[in-house]
This record gives C-alpha cells, structure tokens and sequence, in this order.
C-alpha cells in the first residue's frame, strides 16, 4: 500500500514538471511564458497586479516648484475569465517610464490607464482591458507659518492619487488627504467656565477654581472626486479645509504661539457633529470637487473611546459611506 501510494505521488510530481516544461508559448528570448496561456478556470478576477511598489514621483507645487516625493504605488488591471495572468512586470515599467518623462498630473494619470488597458494585452487586435487602476500614497511637505511668533515648520499631509478607467465609467482621478486638527468640547468648555464663575462667586470651593475642558487631537481624512479638465493643487485644498477647520495642530510653537492656539481652540469648540457640517459647507462650495467622502475621529482625551463620523456629497452612483465599512 505504502509503495504505490509513493509511486502514484511521484507519478503526480512528475506530471507537473513535465507540464512547466513543456510550456507551448515562448517569449522574445525563447524562455517558457505561462502568463499568455489560456486557462480552463473561466474565472474572471475584478483587480490583479501588484501593491506596496516604491518609485520617486515629481510634482509641480503651486509655486510652480518641481518637487520630488517617495511614493509607493498599487496597480492593477481587471482579468477577463479566460485568461491566465497578466504582466506584472509591464506594470512596473510603464509607471516609472511615464514619471521620469513627466510630474504627476491628469495628463500622466490618463496615459497610464490607457497604456495599462492598451500593452496588458497579449494581442493587439483584442479589445482593450476593460478595467486598469492606479494609486499613488506619499507625504506631501507643506511650509506651515507659526500663529504668532515668526517661525514656521514643515506640516505632513498623508497623500493618495487614484485613478480608474473602465469602459463603464471612463477616467476617474481621486485625491485623498489626511488632516490633524485639535477639538475642544463645547459641552466641556462650558461646564468648565461653569466652575470657574461659580468658584469666583465662592458657591463652591472644589479644586482651584480654573477647570480646564477636555480638547483632542483628531483627524479628518477625504476623498475627492477631481475635475481632470481643471488645474489642481494640493494646497488648495489644504487651505479649503483649513477654512473650515481653522485648528490644525502646529508644527513649531513659541509660548506666543501655544497661547494663540488656545485662545483659537477657545473660538471654536466643535463636536465631531459640528466639525462634520464644516466640512459638509465648505466642500460642497467648491464646485470644482465633482465628488467627496469624509471620515472624522476625535481621539477623545475624556473617554477611552473615539467620536467618529462619516459624510458624503451624495453624487448618483459616487461615493458612498457604505464603501469604507
């Protein structure tokens, strides 16, 4: 029993060697190429490619400035149901020769997708793939002016490009950017003054008389929906959503500096309901934002659990609050 079970395992192992090796299909330099053979699976993968690939990217500021960031990059392309695989490696080199020819912009973007649809193929008289897709993550670094005092520091946005084209929707540009803010309670900011009027008054003689109300660092993170027919700048975007919350946290304080941001703070206490509706007034504005979703959190300094919120433009078969649970 021992003995053919061994030999039907080697006659197993010796199917599959013969099967890589004698692969019908060749590349340029006669090596086997499995990726163009057929497949009897019949099924069709919505997203394959690769994630996590590192390249350095260049993108023209406002100031008309080349700059160069380190980004990493996933990209994909749809599979249809009879075929085998893809290229990963054309993936690769068709987004590092476009962003040596030129900085990331809508235009780079666009022929990255249709090249991806376009040279995928295994044969040129095919149709084009019918689904490519592109994300781009790195830091931008912004010059962030102190409140008072005459500094500044470099303040980080945590940025993500995405594309999409398909023959459904056609191109598709988003940007999504990470923004810090501070909150201060407005539920505890009055009960603190409270406190403080009723000591001064002497009703009370708990504490010292000064009650300081709880504030937080939080975090908004949004996805916009570009127009890729108009100009787009990052610090545009920055500054829209600083208008609506004006309490970013700072990247170099003096004591002038630290007590403007308190007495900012103190001029706009918010909840996480109130810092939603900001958002929600300033973006839908701006009519150059086709589409937006945004996701808040205050990480509470009270409780040992989060605020949180979700909003979104509402655009027929866009963004969606539901697409990020």
């Amino acid at each position: 029993m021992i003995e053919q079970s061994f030999k039907e395992t080697n006659g197993l192992k010796n199917k599959v060697v013969e099967d890589i090796i004698s692969c019908d299909l060749k590349d340029d330099s006669g090596l086997n190429d499995f990726q163009k053979l057929p497949t009897e699976d019949l099924i069709a993968i919505p997203k394959v490619g690769i994630n996590n690939f590192r390249l350095p990217i260049e993108l023209v500021n406002k100031a008309g400035e080349t700059r160069s960031h380190d980004a990493t990059a996933s990209m994909y392309v749809s599979l249809n149901a009879n075929k085998n695989g893809v290229s990963m490696s054309r993936l690769c080199t068709i987004l590092q020769q476009t962003s040596l020819e030129s900085p990331i912009s809508s235009t780079f973007f666009k022929s990255i997708m249709n090249r991806y649809r376009d040279e995928l193929r295994d044969e040129t008289d095919k149709d084009l793939i019918e689904k490519s897709f592109l994300r781009l993550k790195f830091n931008f670094p912004l010059k962030q002016k102190s409140l008072k005092s005459d500094n500044w520091g470099w303040q980080y946005y945590p940025v993500e490009f995405e594309a999409h084209e398909s023959n459904e929707r056609g191109f598709e540009l988003f940007v999504s950017i990470d923004y810090l803010y501070s909150s201060t309670c407005p539920c505890s900011l009055s009960m603190a003054k409270q406190y403080e009027r009723e000591y001064a008054q002497g009703k009370t003689k708990e504490g010292s008389g000064i009650g300081v109300p709880h504030s937080q660092r939080s975090k908004l993170t949004a996805k916009i929906k570009i127009d890729a027919s108009k100009e787009f700048h990052l610090e545009d975007l920055i500054a829209l959503i600083r208008s609506a919350i004006p309490t970013e946290t700072q990247s170099l304080v003096k004591r002038l500096d630290e007590q403007a941001f308190a007495i900012l703070n103190g001029a706009h206490p918010m909840f996480v309901e109130h810092a939603t509706k900001r958002i929600f007034k300033a973006f839908n504005a701006e009519s150059t934002i086709l589409d937006w979703l945004v996701q808040l959190e205050h990480i509470e300094s009270l409780h040992s659990h989060n605020a949180a919120a979700v909003i979104y433009k509402g655009v027929q078969n866009g963004l969606r609050a539901d697409t990020i649970f």
